[in-house]
């Protein structure tokens, strides 16, 4: 790409350059470039990211199923606000967990099947690179599924052009952790657990981590040493947790580490009334893993069949979205089956309203213009906290005792954002 750059460098686009060349390459083994039998065929073109495979599967494990019932839904097409007709493809590719291919795919979508909208669903390895590549070649990016500051802080925290989001904030997901805890009666001490990477090091910072609300709320805190992930041995923390008398544990780990915590605190006969992480309770499988201990678990709260607003593509409800997941897949619902269809009521939304969604340009000012109630709430572009984030709701979550599933996740806590009350209160884990 260094002929490139210093072509840009010298005042030609690179929209204009990526373009020449895309096109020229296609002419020269093709009688017609690939960008215009696009046109001429009127087919639009989604490159949709996913994390379908690899240690960030969870979080990924729905989102071809949504894609598959949505174009089956629209008949493979879509009709724009001026009554023009256009098919509808969406080219969906698995990151396998990797950021570096992430990026590769991303750039492979741009500029050899020339998409006119990116749309990358779910984590920050996945969602980053992505944003990246579609400022690099100014191609309009839609987002969610990662907390905002890791997708536009890495990129230096300024105003961008081509790339929007939607999610809730680290902030945000802090302060649901220690509304969680408000709800219960402690001596409001608390311990925290945090891994030796990048997410324990976030989580754990005492500048912007989750120290800074927990202190601030009146709680007292102690952090031992950060543990390895995949220990075996947490003796260490689990002293130093009973050593200072905590009621509470809060931080971030993933499935195993949680397990493997919570079976040595019982064990040691350790018994917090709280054990509120993030990550390892995201989904059901992490909570069943720790049998009967799962009970009473408590995390932050994307989406549940709770959520009331229907559809703008299908008019289901979340709770209807949840009920065919199940019937269809014989799984408990889980959490990112929300976001996956909420991302695509947005791409094809913006697709639907652009004055020409075969244009680039024209779906970039859609997609800053975008103000739509999804299933997972609102999307709206307005300013704030940054010109390119919409953020959305977060509650606090309890997992209890389930009817049809070993487990369920009902919300417990409105202190971050109030769109509806909670389904229950918060209780005490019975060990």
């Amino acid at each position: 790409m260094t002929y490139i750059n210093r072509l840009v460098r010298s005042g030609i686009s690179r929209r204009s350059l990526l373009r020449g060349i895309g096109a020229g390459a296609a002419a020269s083994t093709l009688a017609m470039p690939t960008y215009l039998r696009a046109q001429t065929a009127g087919t639009v073109k989604l490159g949709y990211l996913t994390p379908a495979t690899g240690p960030l599967g969870l979080f990924g494990e729905t989102d071809g199923y949504t894609v598959r019932k949505i174009i089956d839904h629209l008949g493979g097409q879509i009709t724009t606000a001026a009554g023009d007709t256009y098919a509808l493809e969406i080219l969906e590719r698995d990151t396998q967990s990797n950021p570096n291919k992430a990026a590769e795919l991303a750039g492979d979508l741009i500029l050899n099947d020339e998409v006119h909208l990116m749309a990358p669903a779910s984590t920050t390895d996945t969602i980053l690179p992505a944003m990246e590549q579609s400022e690099l070649y100014e191609t309009p990016c839609i987002s969610s599924g990662a907390p905002w500051q890791a997708v536009i802080m890495p990129r230096g925290g300024g105003e961008f052009d081509w790339t929007y989001h939607f999610f809730w904030g680290l902030d945000e997901a802090l302060n649901t952790f220690v509304g969680l805890w408000d709800g219960l009666e402690t001596n409001k001490k608390v311990g925290m657990l945090f891994p030796q990477n990048i997410d324990g090091e976030t989580w754990g910072n005492t500048d912007y981590g989750l120290p800074v609300p927990t202190q601030a709320a009146g709680y007292e805190v102690t952090i031992p040493g950060y543990f390895q992930p995949r220990t075996n041995d947490f003796s260490a923390q689990i002293a130093a947790f009973k050593e200072a008398g905590v009621d509470i544990i809060g931080g971030i780990t993933y499935p195993d580490d949680l397990k493997t915590f919570v079976t040595q605190c019982n064990q040691q006969g350790f018994r917090p009334k709280a054990v509120t992480v993030a990550a390892a309770l995201l989904f059901p499988g992490g909570v069943e893993a720790m049998g009967p201990l799962g009970n009473g678990m408590s995390s932050e709260v994307w989406w549940t069949p709770a959520f009331p607003f229907p559809s703008t593509l299908t008019g289901q409800v979340s709770r209807d979205l949840a009920d065919q997941w199940e019937a269809d897949q014989g799984r408990q619902w889980t959490q990112p089956l929300g976001y996956s269809h909420a991302l695509l009521e947005v791409a094809i939304d913006i697709l639907k309203r652009s004055a020409n969604p075969l244009d680039r340009e024209a779906n970039r000012e859609a997609m800053a213009a975008t103000d739509i109630t999804t299933v997972c709430g609102p999307v709206k572009f307005a300013g704030t906290p940054h010109k390119n984030i919409c953020t959305m709701p977060i509650f606090g979550g309890q997992w209890v005792n389930g009817d049809k599933w070993m487990y369920d996740l009902k919300i417990v806590d409105n202190a971050v954002n109030k769109l509806f009350e909670p389904e229950q209160q918060i209780m005490p884990i019975a060990w």
